[in-house]
């Protein structure tokens, strides 16, 4: 029960209107940052590993996101831990495989990302997995492509039921500490890979979490909305918009909201019904406009966001040494 509160307690903590301009206390340790878009590319030469276990996670989650520090000069990659063998439409296993492959390819065209990784395990079993396999595989990842920031399930969310994403979030959290020192898969520097750290991380969760970073996207908001759209088999955008304008028609129904097309109806249903007003529902979290509100952004994700660690030696030499 303690623990329950304490937890209800941060979460609305984390969603109160901030105190000042970017920046508020939590339980006078941690501050909720907002962070906004950034016109020039203040990013250009960074790397950027998008991972999700399934093909509508990123796009449900971080997309936003995503497509903002792709804006920004991020070079981004994807990789797909799952191969969604049973998530979604399709008649047999083979076609549901194919069609999330196809999904995730234009997930990744939408976000604005330079390549897919497909690690291809089982959907729903990856706890059945060797997690050092996947941790291996992970790491090598992220010393061949250099990545400085990750985007994915955060390793310390509470109350996840779907062992793809706890299982992955481990895994990447652990892959990231392992990357960057030099005891661990020595064979990759005889291959020229070097160690490499990550050095910022954006932690999502459907449950309650730590939040202490706002992302403002709504610069990046109909990114975000294409790369649902285009999550058909399995995602709760796709093509859910024009089978509910259907269903309401053969009711004698019209929903003004959806506009008057297929394509108008899948888009306005991912924006306002998906991202808004049924979020809880349909995502689990809340939704991304009342995110936002209490910041003064139109839409806005969610984050627990680790950086860099800020050395105080330097500071203090300066301050402190002496001349023999």
């Amino acid at each position: 029960m303690e623990r329950r509160s304490f937890l209800s307690k941060g979460l609305a903590l984390s969603l109160a209107p901030p105190s000042f301009e970017t920046s508020q206390k939590i339980n006078n340790t941690e501050e909720v940052v907002v962070e906004k878009y950034q016109d020039g590319q203040p990013h250009k030469g960074k790397v950027l590993a998008v991972i999700q276990p399934h093909s509508d996670d990123i796009p449900i989650f971080a997309g936003g996101t995503v497509a903002k520090l792709i804006k920004e000069g991020y070079t981004g990659y994807l990789i797909r831990t799952s191969n969604d063998d049973h998530a979604g439409k399709g008649a047999t296993v083979a076609e549901v495989i194919y069609n999330n492959e196809k999904d995730n390819d234009e997930v990744a065209i939408a976000l604005g990302l330079s390549k897919v990784y497909d690690l291809g395990y089982r959907n729903h079993r990856m706890d059945n997995i060797s997690i050092q396999e996947l941790r291996g595989r992970l790491i090598f990842l992220f010393r061949m492509l250099k990545v400085d920031s990750i985007i994915t399930y955060d390793p310390w969310g509470h109350y996840e039921e779907n062992p793809d994403h706890y299982i992955t979030a481990r895994a990447v959290e652990s892959a990231r500490w392992m990357a960057s020192g030099t005891l661990d898969y020595p064979e990759h520097f005889d291959a020229g890979l070097v160690p490499h750290p990550v050095i910022e991380r954006y932690y999502f969760a459907r449950g309650p979490q730590l939040v202490n970073r706002i992302v403002d996207i709504s610069e990046t908001i109909d990114q975000k909305v294409e790369a649902n759209r285009v999550n058909v088999t399995q995602g709760p955008g796709g093509d859910n918009g024009a089978q509910l304008k259907e269903r309401l028609a053969k009711e004698g129904k019209y929903l003004p909201l959806l506009g008057d097309n297929n394509d108008s109806a899948n888009r306005n249903y991912i924006k306002h019904i998906v991202l808004d007003i049924d979020s809880q529902r349909l995502r689990g979290v809340p939704s991304d406009r009342e995110v936002g509100k209490p910041y003064g952004l139109k839409w806005a994700e969610r984050f627990h966001y680790i950086g860099p660690q800020e050395s105080k030696l330097e500071e203090y030499i300066k301050s402190n040494a002496v001349n023999k």
